[in-house]
């Protein structure tokens, strides 16, 4: 009779995410993105808008977004590699490419269909998510903490100033507004 040998039990791997795999994930993205309204959106249409004090200038969004997207595609290249039974691993994907979803139809909403109300549940949505993932990641990898955080810190002010400027602005998708004077 042979003797049973005793195993630990090793972690079972995903399925390896690769850097080309980033690279698909951030160009369809900026390309839904780019569709309805360019490189940088409508800068006249957002220009046109009353705004906080804290709105950002039109020019950053670009290199921001830039920047962003690099810090998330690493937070989301290091969770997905991580073995498959990593506590919340399987939570933060999901979220992530939701995530990435929702920024890919923002310039739809905002731009294209010209409505602050959506662009701002885009980006109040964006904010959930980001803290969710900032959350989750915390417990497993600080190096996707750490490149999802920024993230979350630059959607805490866009959320205040989208929801700012479309309760304090004209919608004309939905022909409502200002709500606040």
């Amino acid at each position: 009779m042979e003797k049973a040998l005793k195993q630990t039990p090793t972690p079972i791997s995903p399925k390896r995410m690769y850097w080309w795999h980033c690279l698909v994930i951030f160009a369809v993205a900026n390309i839904v993105s780019f569709i309805p309204a360019g490189f940088n959106g409508n800068e006249a249409f957002y220009n046109a808008f009353v705004q906080p004090a804290v709105a950002p200038p039109d020019w950053l969004f670009a290199p921001m977004w830039l920047f962003l997207n690099i810090t998330s595609l690493i937070g989301l290249y290091t969770i997905a590699n991580l073995p498959s039974n990593t506590t919340d691993r399987r939570n933060i994907l999901a979220l992530e490419y939701f995530g990435w979803v929702l920024f890919a139809i923002f310039t739809f909403f905002y731009f294209y269909l010209e409505s602050p109300i959506l662009g701002a549940i885009d980006t109040v949505l964006g904010l959930i998510v980001a803290f969710m993932v900032v959350f989750q990641s915390y417990r497993i990898s600080q190096k996707a903490f750490w490149n999802f955080f920024p993230r979350l810190l630059w959607l805490l002010l866009a959320s205040y100033a989208s929801v700012w400027v479309a309760l304090k602005n004209y919608d004309i998708l939905f022909e409502v507004g200002p709500f606040l004077k």
